[in-house]
């Protein structure tokens, strides 16, 4: 029975309990031993208002399962995030209820298949602009550097006493000039990820940043992962961010970086000791906005919370093909 009533249209599920509940009422004027003076006397004022409760109560029962689907796919049209995708109204209901939530579903399905692969050109596109930038910096700034370096080293030979303490300052500034080149030039252009793998670039990174910001970072990461070079580049970028939050934000003195398989899943986990996040960051900062793009590029699932012992973790939990 239940499931010949939900198998009807809205409508007549409407008109059907509206139609119930006034014949209920004609039956029981007909019926019932009750009579209505003019003017009402107080006892009959208050059957009439006890009938007229029982009424909107019959009303309401048979008609809060009726719209109990649609309340259900406003509260998920209202909560999707287009940067979590995967959430889905359940379809359930009478015919126009479910084709109303398919409709939806299929909706969000193009808008995220549409999103995603806007996301990868952009990211691509993004990407060969790091290294096009790389690239001119080490081969143009980088080698003028360079050349300063040397014309520095074969006038030391040549120049007064007094001033060589003013050369020595040229040559450490044009020295730490180089290295800064070449430091945004490995940020740009992840060499170490194309040539050596995933775990060499990220043991690389971390001891990069835990050596310019003084931080303690250990880190755990299992070899021969499943991962294809899309995925390896989104961990790989979604790490570098979240280890410069913590360098620049978080006034931290441990970190915590650890890539392993859990099951099914691949899992990045980056987990500092430090302040935690202020209130507005998910709506301020572009770094977290960028991460969760990328992750939302490969259908991963990206976390930021607070840590068990304090501090803020970053969770990254990238879904594997069943065949890995």
């Amino acid at each position: 029975m239940r499931t010949r009533l939900n198998a009807l249209p809205l409508f007549w599920r409407v008109f059907g309990t509206n139609a119930a509940a006034l014949a209920l009422a004609f039956l029981a004027l007909v019926f019932a031993p009750v009579t209505v003076s003019v003017p009402p006397a107080a006892i009959e004022l208050v059957v009439l208002a006890l009938g007229l409760v029982c009424l909107l109560a019959l009303n309401l029962a048979l008609l809060r399962p009726a719209f109990r689907p649609l309340d259900e796919l406003v509260e998920t049209m209202r909560g999707h995030d287009p940067l979590s995708p995967g959430r889905r109204a359940r379809v359930d209901g009478g015919p126009a209820i479910v084709a109303l939530a398919q409709t939806f579903n299929d909706m969000l399905d193009r808008l995220e298949a549409e999103r995603r692969d806007s996301a990868r050109r952009a990211l691509l596109v993004q990407e060969s602009e790091r290294q096009r930038i790389a690239r001119e910096l080490h081969d143009e700034v980088g080698q003028t550097l360079t050349g300063v370096m040397l014309q520095v080293e074969g006038l030391a030979g040549t120049i007064p006493k007094e001033f060589r303490e003013q050369l020595d300052e040229l040559r450490e500034t044009a020295r730490h000039g180089t290295e800064e080149v070449r430091r945004i030039v490995r940020r740009l252009r992840p060499e170490a990820l194309e040539d050596l793998g995933l775990q060499s670039a990220l043991a690389a990174l971390s001891a990069s940043i835990g050596e310019q910001a003084r931080l303690r970072i250990e880190w755990r990461l299992e070899p021969w992962l499943p991962l294809s070079q899309e995925q390896e580049l989104v961990v790989y970028r979604i790490a570098q961010e979240a280890l410069t939050n913590v360098a620049r934000h978080a006034n931290a003195a441990q970190v915590r970086l650890d890539l392993e398989r859990a099951d099914e899943h691949v899992v990045l986990m980056v987990r500092d000791d430090g302040r935690g996040l202020p209130p507005d960051a998910f709506r301020s900062s572009e770094g977290i906005r960028g991460m969760r793009e990328r992750a939302m590029l490969i259908g991963a699932q990206l976390t930021i919370a607070e840590a068990p012992s304090g501090g803020t973790e970053v969770r990254l939990s990238i879904p594997l093909e069943p065949s890995d």
